[in-house]
């Protein structure tokens, strides 16, 4: 695999090696002493999967309270993926980084705790897959503004399909 660092501390691009003929292919999803050996050494406790309709805009979320390292990737279509930085004594704090993932070239994507994350669907239908570093809980739960001027996120839509939690999130200024 490659491993390749943003300029987000912690936040990394990572490309499976894939073997692949005639039958199809496969690939290694996950491997902890390999990935450890890259700098990502947290424990998954919480595998989640999401299917979504084009401009679907999921985000941008993140916990207060018990912070979830995120290890993403996408089974079925495209998305546009994103993590910002909300870390208060960080250098990067308020900027973002973002890729697109897709199916065919199965690239993983790795949010660290602390950081915000959300993704567009920009395929007619995508399955999204992540694994957690720690377990969903909904009372901890912040929300960022997708369009929050302060972090001028370039999204693959200008008027997505949210959820009301999405749609009536605060801004980074207000945390």
């Amino acid at each position: 695999m490659k491993v390749i660092k943003t300029k987000i501390d912690g936040v990394l691009i990572i490309k499976p090696k894939i073997f692949g003929d005639e039958r199809g292919f496969f690939l290694e999803t996950f491997n902890a002493a390999k990935y450890a050996e890259n700098g990502i050494t947290e424990s998954f406790v919480q595998d989640n999967h999401s299917y979504s309709a084009k401009g679907v805009l999921r985000g941008l979320h993140f916990q207060k309270q018990y912070p979830q390292g995120k290890l993403v990737s996408v089974t079925q279509g495209v998305v546009f993926d994103v993590a910002v930085d909300i870390r208060q004594n960080s250098p990067t704090y308020g900027q973002w980084e973002g890729i697109i993932l897709t199916a065919e070239e199965h690239t993983q994507f790795y949010v660290p705790p602390g950081l915000a994350h959300g993704f567009c669907v920009m395929s007619d239908v995508a399955s999204f897959h992540y694994k957690c570093t720690e377990y969903y809980h909904p009372e901890d739960e912040g929300c960022i503004r997708w369009d929050d001027p302060d972090i001028d996120i370039k999204w693959s839509v200008s008027k997505p399909t949210l959820s009301d939690k999405d749609a009536n999130a605060g801004y980074l200024k207000d945390l």
